[in-house]
């Protein structure tokens, strides 16, 4: 099953892809994918009926939009360790993404002002289905609900500023993920998932997710050693090598860019650049 959240008539409405129609679930039935994942109920939205509607009648959201976490892992694509010259990590490379920097599918990201070093980051995204606290790898895999696309960005100058890259992975509307959450029952192995990157139709990053250091059941067994995952919590699993600040010339985000996150299976994630207001 695929499903996510859309504005609609200006209410945030949960949608469910059946075989690319877009069907709107009852506003009785939950107020939000989140609800679904803390009750248990996510199966039950396969089954409901629903009224079918067109796309360019619904602004997509973010498929969780009010996570309790955000935590993006750095440098946990093999390729992308040899780009960067980075010894193989012990640890995963945590950091935190705050939801108002992610944007739905189709949906503007935006360029910042004070930057012109935003780059692009494909990757797949975990979302949390039950609490995790100090779990094994076993129990890890039955705590995700499924997966996403997720363009995590940065914007490598403020990245820069410090040790730590909170500032470059969080100005407004920098980054987005979707469309759906794709149920981990239907995604089955995400090791088996290929990623793809497109800038203006380009192949910019490419590669398998059998090329994860940490793979998703090793993230999550890590990160519940700190903290307690809760249903609709994300994480983003890193990104390939590619990326624009290590091409030459160097590749940035730019006005009128179109970027799309490619994880057959998972899904397509398709955001176009615009400029911040005022530039």
């Amino acid at each position: 099953m695929r499903i996510g959240t859309c504005l609609y008539e200006g209410r945030p409405r949960i949608i469910r892809d059946d075989d690319g129609q877009i069907v709107l679930l009852p506003e009785d039935f939950a107020d939000s994918v989140k609800t679904l994942l803390i009750d248990g109920r996510l199966s039950e939205a396969a089954s409901v009926a629903g009224t079918a509607v067109a796309a360019d009648q619904i602004i997509m959201l973010p498929p969780v939009t009010d996570p309790d976490k955000i935590l993006a892992i750095g440098f946990n694509y093999r390729g992308h360790l040899i780009e960067t010259g980075t010894p193989l990590p012990e640890y995963p490379s945590v950091f935190v993404r705050f939801p108002s920097s992610q944007v739905g599918h189709d949906q503007p990201v935006v360029a910042p002002a004070v930057s012109t070093e935003l780059d692009y980051e494909g990757e797949l995204a975990v979302v949390i289905g039950r609490p995790a606290w100090r779990v094994n790898e076993r129990e890890a895999m039955a705590c995700v609900a499924g997966y996403t696309c997720f363009a995590e960005n940065s914007v490598r100058d403020f990245q820069a500023h410090a040790r730590q890259v909170t500032a470059g992975k969080n100005f407004l509307s920098s980054g987005a993920i979707g469309p759906w959450l794709t149920t981990a029952d239907e995604v089955g192995d995400p090791s088996a998932l290929e990623l793809t990157t497109r800038l203006n139709g380009e192949v910019v990053q490419h590669d398998k997710l059998t090329s994860l250091i940490f793979s998703v059941a090793e993230l999550i067994v890590y990160i519940s050693q700190f903290t307690r995952l809760l249903p609709g919590d994300i994480i983003a699993t890193g990104t390939p090598d590619g990326v624009g600040f290590l091409r030459d010339p160097k590749i940035w985000l730019v006005p009128g860019d179109v970027m799309e996150v490619d994880i057959p299976g998972v899904g397509l994630l398709r955001n176009n650049v615009i400029a911040e207001a005022g530039q």
